[in-house]
């Protein structure tokens, strides 16, 4: 039965490819689950009755129909679909374990750092106070992907196989491509070209940019 995934149906072209609905989007591609979109206007007020889904109004969200089920936060949602199938959550206890705590640590323990990024670099770019706290952000996020890197030598993929873990980190680290913090680290490079690679991102990611529209007026 085909879950639906709320979107956008615009976003600021720095924001395109990396709106978080990719992330369930990538899931259910990798064991070809059928979803639709419900994409949202992210130009103007969300409908009042999506705060009952999502109480800040953001995306994703997803409804279950086959299960009566609706769930908000991107890694909840991708613990709702690995539970599906064991090509995103391996059936396997230390392994599933492995692949929960991973999870947990990209959305918890590494992408606090890109939204820090991202604000220095976007969203206060060029304000006295973001030049100030970038030096001690690099420094503070290289020992988060230091460490990252040392977990990372000698897997392919987080818990052994692909899983969910793996669309939670390839997202974060997609983030921080650019900024030196992956590039200068060969083995989170080459973990991420392996992810990002795969057929089923390929099919997230062009079916995400197709649903975008044109600027509306208010945001040209």
């Amino acid at each position: 039965m085909t879950v639906e995934i709320t979107g956008f149906d615009w976003v600021p072209d720095f924001a395109k490819g990396f709106v978080r609905d990719l992330r369930p989007r990538w899931a259910c591609a990798e064991i070809g689950l059928p979803y639709s979109m419900r994409l949202l206007n992210a130009a103007g007020p969300r409908p009042e009755a999506y705060f009952q889904e999502q109480p800040w109004g953001q995306v994703p969200a997803l409804v279950d129909p086959g299960e009566g089920v609706r769930i908000f936060e991107s890694g909840a949602i991708l613990l709702h679909l690995g539970e599906k199938d064991e090509r995103l959550l391996p059936r396997d206890p230390q392994a599933r374990a492995t692949a929960i705590s991973w999870l947990f640590a990209a959305y918890n323990s590494v992408e606090p750092h890109m939204f820090e990024l991202s604000n220095v670099e976007i969203f206060a770019a060029g304000e006295q106070w973001a030049e100030l706290r970038r030096p001690s952000l690099m420094a503070e996020a290289g020992k988060r992907f230091d460490r990252l890197a040392d977990a990372m030598a000698g897997r392919e993929w987080l818990a052994g196989t692909f899983s969910i873990a793996d669309i939670a980190m390839a997202s974060v680290l997609r983030l921080a491509e650019g900024s030196g913090l992956i590039e200068d680290r060969p083995v989170l490079m080459d973990y991420l070209q392996r992810a990002i690679a795969r057929p089923a991102f390929k099919a997230a990611l062009a079916a995400q940019l197709a649903d975008f529209k044109p600027a509306p007026a208010a945001a040209a």
